[in-house]
């Protein structure tokens, strides 16, 4: 049976373009051979820095972070950024300019986070890993914007959760980008975009098994908390053409019902890892504005 696709030309022509470099069958290969192809199509897509940003690469608790420091800061919050890769593929290089795009318009320092991959380094190393730099972040005083996109926008929902039962304070709000949640695999987006192009639920099947959580894990799986009360206000966006799109939709609603402030969008023509295709889409450009502007909204609290 023929998948459904997006019909807009541009982001045909992205998907086209990063199959040339991360074949749809990449997990088939070895991690090394995936973390290759992924350096290579991250690469490609490269763009240059806003002008007057600078950034350099430290360590805060031991965990490696790159900040991004914009011409113009006038938000208050720092934004906590780590980066997807399903949780195996990524680095702090792959969202070089995406983290320095987001920076600059939200007029704030962001902190790109290091953390350590699957299968290397099971769960929960990479929230671990988040949760030091969140720490740190916070008893220097800083309130905190944690955001991130896809297995990273999982992460960040698993820190505003961690933070919460610890009584952690700090965290002003929640950005979570195409994330994937832990929604039931054999139901809603998971079966009507099985085989959407850039992401398959077989996809998402493997990459929770090397992740290895348990089923029960909320920080690991965070639509499976039994409560969803004092988290931070959220900006969620989802790609339509993305099996992971109801664990966002879901997740937003769960949020809303529990009266958390919540702004859910969800991008009509987009697929899987759309923000790459930011210069090249009018969808994708149209969403990363959005995303900007509601980063910039919860920044300034």
């Amino acid at each position: 049976m023929p998948q459904p696709s997006p019909t807009e030309p541009e982001i045909l022509a992205f998907q086209a373009r990063v199959d040339g470099f991360y074949p749809p069958d990449a997990v088939n290969a070895s991690i090394e051979q995936q973390r290759s192809w992924y350096d290579a199509l991250c690469a490609a897509f490269d763009a240059p820095l806003p002008d007057g940003l600078v950034h350099e690469d430290g360590f805060l608790c031991g965990v490696g972070v790159r900040f991004y420091r914009p011409a113009r800061r006038t938000a208050r919050a720092t934004i906590l950024y780590l980066h997807g890769g399903g949780f195996v593929v990524g680095s702090l290089d792959s969202h070089h300019a995406i983290c320095a795009e987001l920076a600059h318009a939200a007029e704030a320092e962001l902190v790109a986070v290091d953390y350590r991959r699957a299968p290397e380094h099971l769960h929960p190393a990479a929230s671990d890993d988040g949760m030091q730099v969140l720490r740190q972040l916070i008893v220097d005083g800083r309130r905190v914007v944690v955001m991130g996109d896809s297995a990273g926008g999982n992460l960040a929902a698993g820190l505003a959760i961690r933070a919460r039962n610890e009584g952690l304070f700090g965290i002003v709000g929640q950005v979570l980008v195409y994330p994937g949640l832990g929604g039931e695999l054999s139901a809603g987006s998971y079966v009507e975009m099985a085989g959407a192009p850039g992401l398959t639920t077989a996809d998402v099947a493997y990459y929770r098994t090397l992740y290895a959580a348990r089923d029960d894990d909320v920080v690991a799986y965070p639509l499976r908390a039994q409560r969803f009360d004092d988290l931070p206000p959220a900006y969620i966006t989802s790609a339509h053409f993305d099996p992971l799109r109801d664990d966002g939709r879901l997740y937003a609603a769960r949020l809303a019902e529990a009266g958390i402030d919540v702004v859910f969008r969800e991008e009509q023509q987009m697929v899987h890892a759309w923000l790459r295709a930011r210069h090249m889409s009018p969808g994708a450009r149209a969403g990363f504005k959005a995303l900007c502007d509601g980063v910039a909204a919860l920044a300034r609290r």
